[in-house]
């Protein structure tokens, strides 16, 4: 392959993962508000279809070996940390959290990972970072609008998801010292489903009809190829690149709600989700300059 054309085929992955992911989340809110199923039982059957879907997958990383680790009960923690995240981010979906604002609030995770890197991980955060991070989150409060007699606390669910997932990235960054992609991706599957199941026992309600079985099934397929997709972008080209086309999920995520609910975002989304954007493109810069900058002489 002509590496001149692996950034553009990443990049092409990135935008593959954000408009499945879009679609996924349309459909999982009909799912919700117009079948009336729990958020619970929805996490646990679509993200058990999508781990079918990916059994040739995990037999392509190597199963055996890749369970092999010192570190089980961390992992553990680590996927509890996700599902907790995946079930809070359903929750709003199907409360229901408007997806215009649901998208741009999840886009705050990387600031939580900064805060989380300096103070869980003592690593020396900069002054230029935390001051992206809290410009970042000044964008947030103005998604939010905490201060408007319109602010819902169920509109915090998806803030609630973005920082159990950042504290899950700084699980992956802490193990990956001693264990193999290839061991976090066989973990994150394999457990996942037994604490979905968890969760989803005390209001488990079987889905009747085909319809809505057609729905769950897509979404399990199409979470399947978003998360697929992703491995795919982050493997043919590096990550300070394919990053950016990620907050093309914004407003993919808009039009989508737009089209299936009638939802349209106030002018505050712009300027909250930029802000957040240029202060994540910050971070994600600055972090990929200290990754390749010259070692410095004693």
């Amino acid at each position: 392959m002509d590496n001149s054309t692996r950034p553009i085929h990443g990049a092409a992955w990135m935008l593959t993962a954000g408009l499945a992911f879009a679609v996924v989340n349309s459909v999982t809110q009909i799912a919700s508000i117009r079948f009336g199923l729990p958020s619970t039982t929805v996490g646990l059957i679509q993200y058990g279809i999508a781990i079918i879907v990916m059994i040739p997958y995990l037999k392509s990383l190597g199963f055996r070996s890749s369970l092999r680790t010192s570190h089980f009960g961390l992992h553990v923690f680590r996927v509890l940390l996700a599902v907790v995240g995946i079930q809070l981010w359903l929750w709003a979906l199907a409360y229901p959290v408007p997806i215009w604002q649901g998208i741009a609030l999840l886009m705050t995770s990387p600031l939580f990972a900064t805060v989380g890197s300096g103070l869980i991980l003592k690593e020396n955060v900069s002054l230029a970072r935390w001051g992206a991070t809290i410009t970042g989150f000044i964008g947030a409060m103005i998604i939010l609008e905490p201060w408007s007699d319109h602010f819902s606390w169920a509109s915090l669910l998806p803030v609630g998801a973005a920082f159990f997932w950042a504290c899950y990235s700084l699980m992956v960054k802490k193990l990956s010292h001693d264990d193999s992609p290839s061991t976090m991706v066989i973990y994150l599957l394999v457990l996942m489903t037994p604490f979905n199941l968890v969760l989803a026992i005390p209001e488990w309600h079987l889905p009747t009809g085909g319809t809505i079985w057609l729905l769950l099934i897509a979404a399990g397929i199409l979470t399947a190829i978003a998360q697929w997709a992703i491995v795919k972008a982050y493997s043919v080209a590096d990550a300070s690149f394919v990053q950016p086309f990620d907050h093309a999920k914004l407003p993919m995520n808009v039009l989508a709600g737009w089209v299936v609910f009638g939802w349209v975002p106030p002018g505050r989304l712009w300027l909250g989700a930029l802000i957040i954007i240029m202060s994540v493109a910050f971070i994600t810069q600055w972090e990929n300059r200290q990754t390749h900058a010259p070692p410095k002489a004693a």
